[in-house]
């Protein structure tokens, strides 16, 4: 997948005995299928992200939403969907920030391109089951108790779903139906809670605070808490 994030120009596309001529404006796509054997002349410059998805990881997507047999995709020049614009601007300022946010917000954001894409452009999309409705309480509760208990370490998307023996997929939409939020904006909105009753003591240092909220480290826990609150851990501490 490409996506181009500046410059205006033509681009000239050859593929299977074909061509033609695109101009590649911000935003402008193109989806090049596993396999596809083509070359393309840009008269001029541009910036873009470019993203390579394993078939892997199509092909597990693909599963856990109960898709049967091979999902396809055709060749696209030149178009354009704001969520996958989206998506891939997203995963391309996490990877420059080494994934700041950390492996649940990875793990949601790289199944939600691998759906989006299979959803709009799979050639299997119109047969994706549908499950409606949240989570049980009894299987919401445990799922919260077991989030509750393991605050500080690095939680994952699979082992969440596996509580109660759903896939990723299913697991992250019932719990969104459930709460109204995704689960790592639970997560991270519980560690910042159980952080600013750790910093009501006046001794604790943010090292102490990342290591009970499973930060990764210091660092991590001051830039998520400043995004969190708008001011840095020992700024909100003076301000008690």
């Amino acid at each position: 997948m490409h996506l181009q994030t500046g410059g205006q120009v033509e681009m000239e596309w050859f593929c299977s005995g074909k061509s033609g001529m695109v101009r590649s404006v911000p935003g402008s796509m193109m989806l090049l299928p596993a396999g596809t054997r083509d070359s393309v002349i840009w008269h001029g410059a541009t910036q873009r992200i470019v993203a390579g998805i394993e078939p892997a990881l199509l092909k597990d997507a693909a599963e856990q939403m109960g898709i049967k047999g091979l999902c396809d995709f055709s060749l696209r020049w030149g178009f354009r969907d704001e969520r996958l614009e989206l998506l891939l601007t997203e995963m391309n300022l996490e990877m420059r920030s080494g994934w700041a946010m950390g492996a649940l917000y990875g793990d949601l954001v790289s199944m939600a391109l691998s759906v989006a894409l299979i959803r709009r452009y799979g050639e299997l999309s119109n047969h994706i089951p549908e499950r409606k409705g949240g989570l049980s309480r009894s299987h919401l509760n445990h799922v919260l108790a077991y989030i509750e208990e393991n605050l500080e370490s690095e939680l994952r998307l699979e082992e969440l779903a596996q509580l109660n023996s759903l896939s990723r997929f299913h697991f992250a939409r019932s719990f969104r139906e459930s709460l109204g939020e995704t689960p790592y904006q639970y997560i991270l909105r519980k560690r910042m809670q159980r952080a600013k009753r750790l910093l009501l003591s006046p001794n604790s240092t943010a090292a102490e605070v990342a290591k009970k909220t499973g930060f990764s480290d210091a660092s991590q826990f001051i830039r998520m808490f400043r995004k969190a609150t708008g001011v840095t851990p020992r700024a909100w501490q003076r301000g008690l």
